[in-house]
């Protein structure tokens, strides 16, 4: 396949000495090892040929595969991670940890002194730490299935877009009227970390390996929600009944006054 070219592939990733799985894009492969997530989507990855979307090993590989072949091949070190190098492993004081010190145990992977590496033993407070990667050194296998060849701009941008944008493919809409391509985020991409970024950088592949792109547009549509059921109002406090006032009691009649007697 010419350099550049945008195929799918399925395929399974072991280390070879041991048999352990480390990458799948397959399902029912990942649930034979302990790497099965089920909030992980395994569908076939995109690569573009010869440019270091892989393994360098896999990457020469692929560049005299066909559409359609089931590949087998074994990947040695200096193709894969690289040869382990002995000086990339030290000794760290247990303390320098911090408030978690007491937490680290063999295997945990750890960032420090801007470098990431992973926990070999830990011993008489101190931490033994290997910043080789965790497969340097060893050869690797790998079971590949080419799919398909990506030949239209149509199938280059949605393949282009989902490949940085982690949110299922079926929520983002793509239009390409030449020479736009608007991209329709939905709401749960709008929190994604670096999300600005990511956009820059899928702005950067489609012009790339869609030359006639000028202008890439990403909308971001915020909908009104509708309220599922309108609050009850409170029910109005019935007046009490007025108290009856108490009749006024009735005026004693005023007694008739004597008639004067006449004087003579």
């Amino acid at each position: 396949m010419e350099k550049g070219s945008l195929i799918l592939i399925d395929y399974t990733a072991k280390v070879k000495d041991s048999d352990e799985i480390f990458e799948t894009t397959v399902e029912e492969n990942a649930k034979k090892s302990n790497l099965y997530d089920p909030g992980v989507k395994y569908e076939p990855r995109l690569v573009s040929i010869g440019e270091g979307w892989v393994l360098k090993g896999l990457d020469e590989i692929l560049t005299t595969a066909k559409i359609g072949d089931n590949l087998n091949v074994d990947i040695p070190p200096e193709k894969a991670f690289g040869a382990r190098d002995p000086n990339k492993v030290r000794m760290i004081p247990q303390r320098k940890f911090g408030d978690k010190a007491d937490e680290i145990k063999a295997g945990d992977v750890v960032d420090i002194d801007d470098r990431r590496g992973f926990v070999r033993f830990i011993g008489s407070g101190r931490v033994q730490v290997d910043f080789n990667h965790r497969l340097a050194g060893k050869t690797l296998n790998y079971d590949v299935n080419v799919l398909k060849v990506l030949k239209t701009d149509e199938e280059k941008a949605s393949s282009l877009v989902k490949r940085r944008l982690f949110v299922e493919g079926d929520k983002i809409k793509i239009s390409l009227v030449k020479p736009e391509l608007a991209i329709t985020l939905p709401d749960e991409a709008f929190l994604i970390e670096g999300l600005q970024i990511i956009k820059k950088a899928v702005s950067a592949d489609l012009f790339k390996f869609i030359p006639t792109i000028d202008s890439v547009k990403f909308l971001e549509i915020y909908n009104k929600t509708k309220a599922t059921s309108k609050a009850k109002e409170e029910p109005k406090a019935k007046e009490e009944p007025k108290a009856k006032e108490e009749p006024k009691a009735k005026e004693e009649p005023k007694a008739k006054e004597e008639p004067r007697t006449q004087k003579n």
